[in-house]
């Protein structure tokens, strides 16, 4: 794996490959909370492939993408905040929604550069897996920090908020 990270705007012609990656990293960090990563549906590319061209048709979020060489490694996404089911003000503004890297590109910066290409240094709030060390490390060297808010999601049992 070489360092030479670039980041780009994604385009529609990234869904594919985006999804590969959504699928492959959620596998590789999330696959030990499920019995079988080979038949969950959550490790499924195919379904990834449609909500990715239909996320990137309807800009659904801000998405970019970081690439080595000509090689898709990673993608971060950030929306606006969505009003909460008891109509609380969002926490922040905005919400990282994800930021993925392949196993083989962590340490190459690509996270870093993602998170600085979508988000900067604004207020906002994410999710992050309980059982995620690496990732909360991640984020706290960001500013993050968690503020008591807690969730599931998928096969993900506990997420804990963080925001900055």
């Amino acid at each position: 794996m070489t360092t030479s990270i670039s980041v780009r705007s994604a385009t529609l012609e990234d869904a594919e490959p985006i999804a590969l990656v959504h699928a492959t990293s959620w596998r590789e960090t999330y696959g030990r909370f499920v019995e079988d990563p080979d038949t969950s549906p959550w490790f499924a590319v195919e379904p990834r492939i449609a909500m990715w061209r239909t996320n990137l048709t309807e800009h659904a979020f801000s998405t970019v993408v970081a690439l080595d060489g000509d090689d898709l490694v990673g993608f971060g996404a950030v929306r606006p905040t969505p009003s909460s089911p008891t109509d609380e003000d969002p926490v922040r503004p905005e919400e990282l929604t994800m930021l993925y890297v392949l196993a083989r590109a962590h340490g190459s910066g690509a996270g870093q550069r993602l998170l600085d290409a979508v988000l900067g240094d604004r207020p906002a709030s994410l999710w992050v897996a309980e059982d995620n060390p690496r990732a909360q490390a991640f984020y706290r060297r960001n500013g993050f920090a968690t503020d008591g808010a807690r969730s599931s999601f998928g096969p993900i049992e506990r997420s804990l908020r963080m925001v900055r």
